[in-house]
């Protein structure tokens, strides 16, 4: 999140802040977030209960703020059927992983470089893919590799896609930016196809 907001202020991303929500309240990107003057939320099932009220808090807070495009970035709870619906194909999120192996509920942080190292992967990478209902689902829209080296831990694999991470979400979403988004449209379009 810090290095898409950098980007933005650095000229180099088309795009604006519009509003940060996280489900913790002590959150780094939260803490940031209000440094920069974004407008920030703690939304969680401690605030809103059951959890359609949840989910309708969130659509409303979007909406409110005319978010066009959700980015999920280190948020890992599921969205609910509202906010989907309602931004169905304009929601991205980040995974450290070569989707679809590693993905799914209980894959993330050291969990997804552990399992890739227990499995002798020689290559790992980052997905930039929509999001659906289903964790770590929707439709890829862009990877790339980081390789695994016979020396690596959980902790130095985590810190080499990490950095590889900030820099690709940035690129991925310039490059849609400059593109005025026509390979989402195209990805949307394959989507739909297959829908009907």
């Amino acid at each position: 999140m810090q290095a898409i907001h950098k980007a933005i202020q650095a000229g180099k991303l088309n795009a604006e802040a519009c509003v940060l929500i996280s489900n913790n309240s002590q959150s780094r990107a939260a803490a940031f977030a209000k440094e920069n003057s974004i407008p920030t939320y703690h939304l969680s099932l401690k605030t809103a209960h059951p959890p359609e009220l949840l989910d309708r808090a969130i659509l409303d807070t979007l909406i409110a703020h005319d978010v066009q495009f959700v980015i999920l970035s280190g948020y890992m709870k599921k969205l609910g059927p509202q906010t989907l619906s309602t931004y169905k194909n304009r929601i991205l999120n980040i995974h450290p992983a070569l989707l679809p192996k590693f993905g799914g509920q209980g894959m993330y942080g050291n969990h997804i470089h552990e399992a890739v190292l227990v499995a002798k992967e020689k290559m790992t990478g980052i997905t930039i893919h929509l999001v659906d209902e289903f964790y770590d689902h929707g439709t890829i829209i862009a990877q790339c590799q980081v390789p695994v080296l016979e020396t690596d831990t959980a902790e130095s694999l985590a810190t080499r896609v990490k950095e590889r991470e900030r820099r690709f979400f940035v690129e991925v979403l310039q490059q849609l930016s400059q593109n005025h988004r026509k390979e989402v449209v195209r990805v949307w379009q394959e989507t739909l196809k297959h829908e009907q």
